[in-house]
């Protein structure tokens, strides 16, 4: 299995290359030469296996001969003894024909640990394996920093550089990462968006004197193998039901809803996929009007969803474009200069053909928490929310992802219920751990001498 960049200008790498790099040198994301092809009796036999078998059989397909089998299964069945249920990602039918699927049941409460748990595991095998040492850069929303904290927090030879937005997270979310205990984990609270501490880690990334003498590299939606592990819950949750689900997925970085988009390439049918966007609408735009553009980033209930810019984005105009890397090349540099790009109307139709979109405001998120709640008797997080809010009356069943526990975001979900969701005991003590965190002005030169004056 070999790996190509959406820009067309790096070679061809292997699983290893592309787990330790993140970014490909040519600023451009990494995809399969070919994507694995998996057929019908392949994907229905998930329904009688356990995850954790389902994840061993289609990482396998993706990460060749990186690893061996036995190493494979080794950090795959370790990943997912971390959860709190042995479904790591189990159904729950709320109405008929309509489901979530709990992706919150990892060590951070978030749909960011299956994919994170098992990366931060093969991420240090590969890094023995070869030795030296590696810097990595994430900048979050909120999720994904505390994922890959108890990921690699800990770990030999890594140091683990997180930015989150400041005063833009839940608090829930901001102690998850700056109260961990490991003297190889560093937070910065950067004065600015989640996009702003995006733009940071990409222009590290380009500057490649900095990411060679750091071994930089990238743990968040970015990196290939996060999408790899993700895909699994599509096959699994599909195959149980027996049935052509329709996906609805809350959706910022838009890394999440490409690997539904991955599974599509790799056989399994499904309904459209539904973009789910909260006030910071980027993507329900492109897809009403064509053009790709971006605007201020707004604060809103579902943090996690507050992007303008959607990294992952690019992968789904490579495959619409019938992955002519030229144009992406030209694409991409035009819309970092004006913000703004329109897209061909062949691309736009493939996308349309792919996907839908619906968008919420605060208001309509507080109003799905509290009907959810009555009518089920269930909390919901914001981001689920916003999911259930999208979800479309169909034939066939629908599946919503609900990436967080409803424990995460506190205040919201109590404004919308008048109930508190009570931290789970796996987050006892939350309130009272000392924090660990540096404010850094939203500037490049801050960040980059911050990570360089603490390497140890």
């Amino acid at each position: 299995m070999r790996y190509v960049s959406t820009r067309g200008q790096t070679p061809p790498q292997s699983f290893e290359d592309v787990l330790l790099a993140g970014l490909a040198p040519d600023g451009g994301l990494f995809l399969p030469e070919a994507w694995p092809q998996l057929d019908a009796t392949e994907i229905a036999s998930f329904a009688n296996k356990s995850y954790v078998e389902a994840a061993f059989d289609i990482l396998s397909r993706f990460t060749g001969d990186a690893f061996s089998k036995a190493d494979l299964r080794a950090d795959v069945d370790s990943a997912y003894a971390t959860f709190e249920t042995p479904e790591i990602a189990p159904l729950s039918e709320i109405s008929p024909n309509t489901y979530l699927l709990e992706l919150f049941h990892g060590p951070t409460l978030a749909f960011k640990d299956v994919a994170l748990q098992i990366l931060g595991r093969l991420f240090a095998r590969a890094l023995a394996k070869r030795g030296g040492r590696a810097t990595v850069v994430a900048a979050t929303s909120g999720d994904t920093g505390s994922a890959a904290i108890a990921a690699l927090g800990g770990l030999p030879n890594i140091e683990v550089f997180v930015m989150h937005p400041k005063g833009r997270v839940s608090e829930v979310q901001r102690r998850q990462m700056t109260t961990a205990p490991f003297s190889n984990v560093h937070n910065i609270a950067l004065e600015g968006s989640f996009d702003d501490a995006q733009a940071i880690v990409k222009s590290l990334f380009a500057d490649e004197t900095f990411a060679k003498k750091t071994s930089l590299t990238a743990v968040n939606s970015i990196n290939f193998a996060r999408i790899a592990a993700q895909a699994v819950y599509y096959f699994t949750s599909a195959a149980k039901l027996g049935a052509a689900p329709t996906f609805v997925v809350p959706t910022g970085n838009f890394g999440d809803i490409f690997a539904a988009e991955a599974v599509q390439r790799m056989g399994l049918k499904t309904g459209k996929l539904v973009i789910a966007t909260n006030q910071n609408d980027i993507l329900f735009r492109t897809l009403q009007t064509g053009v790709y553009a971006s605007g201020e980033a707004h604060p809103t209930l579902s943090p996690s969803m507050d992007i303008q810019v959607a990294s992952n984005f690019e992968r789904a105009l490579f495959e619409a474009s019938d992955r002519d890397a030229g144009w992406i090349r030209d694409a991409m540099a035009a819309f970092t200069k004006t913000r703004s790009l329109t897209l061909p109307p062949a691309v736009l139709a493939s996308l349309r053909a792919r996907y839908t979109a619906h968008r919420s405001d605060d208001a309509e998120t507080l109003a799905t928490i509290a009907r959810i709640h009555l009518e089920t008797g269930r909390l919901i997080d914001p981001h689920t929310a916003v999911a259930v809010a999208a979800a479309p009356k169909s034939a066939g069943p629908v599946v919503i992802l609900s990436t967080a526990h409803p424990a995460k975001f506190p205040d919201a979900v109590e404004r919308a219920t008048g109930q508190k969701p009570p931290l789970p005991p796996r987050l006892a003590g939350l309130y009272e751990g000392k924090e660990r965190l540096d404010t850094l002005p939203n500037n490049l030169a801050a960040v980059r001498d911050y990570i360089v004056n603490r390497r140890s």
